[in-house]
C-alpha cells in the first residue's frame, strides 16, 4: 500500500528534477555564453555561488584573470554572464523593459519580506514608487534629519559612560553591533514613529535585531541565502524545511507583526483628523505616505491598499537597518585607518557649533561631502545585482572581448531567459574608471576626478552604489543623510584607531550584502573592533 503512495510520488519528482535539468543543459550548451571564458563549475548543485559567498574577494581575482566580461555558473550550474563593462551596464540600465529584476529574486525578496517594493516589477513596480516618492523626497528627509542627530548623540552618550568606566582612557567597541542598534532605532523612530528601543542599555533583548542578526550576521547567514534562492528557482522546495527555513519565518512573522501594528495605528490617527488627512507633528516617513495615498486626489488605480502599506515596513527594515549600519561601520573603519583624513574631517565638524545640524547644514560641508562619497564607493553595502533578459538582445561593449577561438568581438548576443550579474562594487572599483589607485580610500580624489567617471550610471554622485534607472533605491537621501548627522556627532566626540592588525578587518558578503569582519573569523558571524577613546581639543 505504501509502495503504491510513494511509486508516483518519487516518479513525478523524478521527472519534475529530469525535466528541469534537461532544459538548463539545453540553454548552456545553446547559449552564446559558450564561447566566453569563465571559472570552471565548482558544483553540480551550487554552481559557482558557494565560492563566491565563501570568499568575498573572488569576482575580483576572476575579472583581473578573464577581464569585465566572463561566464560563471549559478545555481543548478546554470550559465551566468558577469559584466563590469560600463557601455553594457548602460544599456542594461536604460532598458528596463528588457532587463529586469530576476523572478528568483523577486521570490526570495516575498519569501523573506512579504512583498512590498523590492518584490514587484514593471507597472507594478512604478504604482509603488508612485505611493512611495513622497515619503523620501528631500522636504521629508530634511524633517526626519533632527531625528538622526538625537540617536547619534544618544549613542555618543554611551559610549562617554563606558569610557569614564575605563582606565586607560580608551577601550575596545565593536562597532557593528553598535550601529545596528542604532540605525534599528532610527528606522523605527523615523520610518514609522515606532519605538524599539535597541539603544536602551537596560531594555530587553529586540527579537527583530536578533532574528536579523542570525539571518545576516551569523555563521550560518550565507547557507540560509542559497536556500532562499533554490526555494526560489525550484517552488517545491518552499514546502520542504531547510537551512534558515524558521528564522526567515519568524523575521517575515516580527516584520509584518509591527507593519500591521503600526498601519493601523497611524491610519487611525489619520482618518480621525477633521483637517484634510494631516498629521500635525509627525515627522515619520509612513505617515507621509499614507496621508498621500488616502488623498482623494490619487485615482483608487495608484493607491496601495493596506496589505500593500504593510508590506512596504519590511523592505525598509532591510534596507534603512542593514545597509545604513554596514556604511557607517565601514566608514569609521577607513577613518580610524586614515587619521589625517579623520583629523581634517574633525576640523571642519567643529566648525559648526551645534549638536543638531540641518540637512543643509551638513550638506554643506565639503569634505564630509567628500568622505561620505569615498565611502559609499569603496564600501558599497550592496556588492551587486542581478537582471534577466525576458527578450533576446544584444549588449554593446566598450571594448571588444576575445573568445576562446581568439575570435575579437565588440558585441555580445543574449539570450532571452539569460541572467546577468552586475557588480556594484566593481564598478565603483575599477581602474580604468577610477584611476590606478581605484581601491585606495582618498577622500581628495573628489576635488579633481577623472572624466572617465561620468559614464557610470548612477542617481547620485556618479556612483553606482544607489543603482540607476527605475529600481534605483528610493531611499538614498535618507541613508546619506543619516550617515552624514552620525558621522558629525561620532567624530566630534571621539577619536578611532584600529583594533587589529592593517588588513585585517574584511569584508564578508550574505546574498547582496556585506559587511565587515576580523580575517579568520568570517565562518564567525561579522563584527567590526575598533579602539575609541573620547576627543580632547586640549591635547592636540
Amino acid at each position: 500500500m505504501i509502495l503504491q503512495i510513494l511509486l508516483p510520488i518519487v516518479g513525478t519528482l523524478l521527472f519534475y528534477i529530469l525535466f528541469h535539468a534537461s532544459q538548463i543543459i539545453y540553454r548552456n550548451l545553446s547559449s552564446p555564453l559558450r564561447y566566453i571564458g569563465g571559472p570552471k563549475n565548482h558544483s553540480i548543485i551550487f554552481g559557482n555561488m558557494k565560492q563566491m559567498g565563501d570568499d568575498a574577494y573572488l569576482t575580483t581575482k576572476w575579472r583581473a584573470q578573464y577581464g569585465p566580461i566572463f561566464r560563471f555558473r549559478g545555481p543548478f550550474s546554470m550559465n551566468e554572464l558577469h559584466t563590469s563593462d560600463i557601455k553594457s551596464v548602460n544599456h542594461i540600465v536604460t532598458n528596463p523593459t528588457i532587463y529586469q529584476k530576476p523572478k528568483t529574486m523577486l521570490a526570495s525578496a516575498a519569501h523573506l519580506l512579504g512583498g512590498g517594493i523590492l518584490s514587484v516589477e514593471s507597472d507594478e513596480h512604478k504604482r509603488h514608487r508612485r505611493a512611495l516618492n513622497p515619503a523620501f523626497g528631500v522636504s521629508q528627509i530634511r524633517q526626519v534629519t533632527e531625528i538622526f542627530n538625537e540617536k547619534g548623540v544618544q549613542l555618543r552618550e554611551l559610549w562617554n559612560r563606558e569610557l569614564s568606566q575605563s582606565n586607560g582612557g580608551k577601550i575596545e567597541i565593536e562597532v557593528l553591533s553598535w550601529m545596528r542598534r542604532l540605525t534599528l532605532d532610527v528606522i523605527g523612530q523615523a520610518g514609522f514613529n515606532y519605538q524599539f528601543n535597541a539603544l536602551e542599555p537596560k531594555g530587553k533583548p529586540n527579537e527583530l535585531s536578533e532574528v536579523f542578526s542570525e539571518l545576516f550576521h551569523s555563521p550560518h547567514a550565507n547557507s540560509y541565502a542559497r536556500y532562499r534562492i533554490a526555494q526560489a528557482i525550484i517552488p517545491l522546495l518552499k514546502f520542504i524545511p531547510g537551512p534558515g527555513y524558521n528564522v526567515v519565518l519568524a523575521a517575515r512573522h516580527r516584520m509584518l507583526g509591527i507593519g500591521r501594528q503600526i498601519v493601523s495605528a497611524s491610519k487611525a490617527k489619520i482618518l480621525a483628523t477633521p483637517e484634510e488627512k494631516t498629521l500635525t507633528g509627525k515627522r515619520d516617513l509612513l505617515s507621509t505616505l499614507l496621508k498621500a495615498n488616502l488623498s482623494t486626489a490619487i485615482p483608487d488605480t495608484q493607491r496601495l491598499n493596506d496589505r500593500e502599506v504593510i508590506a512596504q515596513i519590511p523592505n525598509f527594515f532591510l534596507a534603512g537597518h542593514e545597509t545604513t549600519s554596514s556604511a557607517v561601520s565601514w566608514a569609521l573603519y577607513a577613518l580610524s585607518e586614515h587619521p589625517l583624513v579623520q583629523k581634517a574631517l574633525r576640523e571642519e565638524l567643529l566648525s559648526l557649533p551645534t549638536d543638531n545640524p540641518t540637512m543643509d547644514e551638513l550638506n554643506a560641508l565639503p569634505y564630509l561631502e567628500q568622505v561620505v562619497r569615498e565611502t559609499m564607493r569603496v564600501h558599497a553595502p550592496a556588492v551587486f545585482t542581478q537582471r534577466i533578459a525576458v527578450a533576446d538582445d544584444v549588449l554593446p561593449l566598450s571594448k571588444p572581448y576575445i573568445d576562446k577561438d581568439g575570435k575579437s568581438h565588440d558585441s555580445l548576443a543574449i539570450a532571452k531567459g539569460q541572467m546577468i550579474h552586475i557588480p556594484i562594487l566593481a564598478i565603483n572599483t575599477d581602474p580604468e574608471i577610477w584611476g590606478d589607485d581605484a581601491a585606495q580610500f582618498k577622500p581628495e580624489r573628489w576635488e579633481n576626478l577623472p572624466e572617465s567617471v561620468s559614464v557610470v550610471p548612477g542617481v547620485w554622485a556618479n556612483l553606482f552604489t544607489f543603482f540607476a534607472g527605475p529600481h534605483n533605491c528610493i531611499g538614498f537621501r535618507f541613508s546619506l543623510a543619516e550617515l552624514k548627522a552620525l558621522l558629525f556627532i561620532l567624530i566630534r566626540a571621539f577619536e578611532f584607531e584600529p583594533a587589529v592588525a592593517k588588513g585585517d578587518i574584511i569584508r564578508v558578503t550574505t546574498g547582496l550584502l556585506q559587511r565587515p569582519t576580523v580575517r579568520g573569523k568570517g565562518h564567525h558571524g561579522s563584527g567590526l573592533p575598533l579602539m575609541v577613546r573620547q576627543y580632547n581639543a586640549a591635547e592636540q
